[in-house]
């Protein structure tokens, strides 16, 4: 069976800003009822989280009117590396050339993903941005701005992770981001 959840990461988010943006998204999903205020253990991973509130309905899609949300919001403010949970990345995209990287490819993987599980590792222990080298166009790349196939994996200062919720809409995700500045977003599905 498994738990299940889903991330939104903020891409743009700065890590002096990330708690400040955190309160204002919380109070947001506060205010329209998805989650309620005060914490309770309702989180995997987490000693507390915000549990669903009186209009959780107003997050999710349509397709599954019988399907409630069983645990609740955790939110991760600091240097985190995002991930589906299952699954290695298939493909990444270079936000400058545009070139996807096929990391599936056994040569590829060979030569090119030890170049982003370091800058991985870099990222998390920071304080400084980890860059990786495009291949293709041999510019630097920070790691929070590669864009990832399958949204499997992001990295960011800021990440709300909903547990075991009905799948969340594109409206909500939108609705949500524009909260954030409207900054760019990643949105992330997965499975334990």
């Amino acid at each position: 069976m498994g738990d299940y959840f889903q991330t939104i990461v903020d891409l743009d988010a700065g890590e002096a800003e990330a708690t400040e943006l955190a309160e204002r998204a919380v109070a947001w999903l506060v205010s329209e009822g998805i989650v309620l205020a005060d914490r309770s253990v309702c989180v995997l991973g987490q000693p507390l989280g915000h549990p669903p509130g009186p209009h959780w309905s107003r997050a999710v899609t349509d397709d599954d009117p019988d399907g409630e949300p069983h645990d609740g919001l955790a939110v991760h403010i600091g240097r985190t590396v995002f991930d589906s949970g299952q699954d290695e990345p298939e493909a990444v995209t270079c936000p400058h050339c545009r070139t996807t990287i096929d990391l599936s490819d056994a040569d590829t993987e060979e030569t090119v993903w030890p170049r982003f599980a370091s800058a991985i590792t870099d990222w998390q222990d920071g304080p400084a941005d980890a860059d990786v080298t495009c291949p293709a166009c041999a510019r630097d790349v920070p790691l929070t701005a590669w864009l990832w196939a399958d949204d499997r994996l992001a990295a960011g200062h800021l990440g709300l992770e909903f547990w075991n919720w009905p799948e969340l809409s594109d409206d909500f995700r939108a609705r949500l981001a524009a909260v954030l500045d409207g900054h760019r977003t990643a949105y992330l599905w997965g499975k334990l």
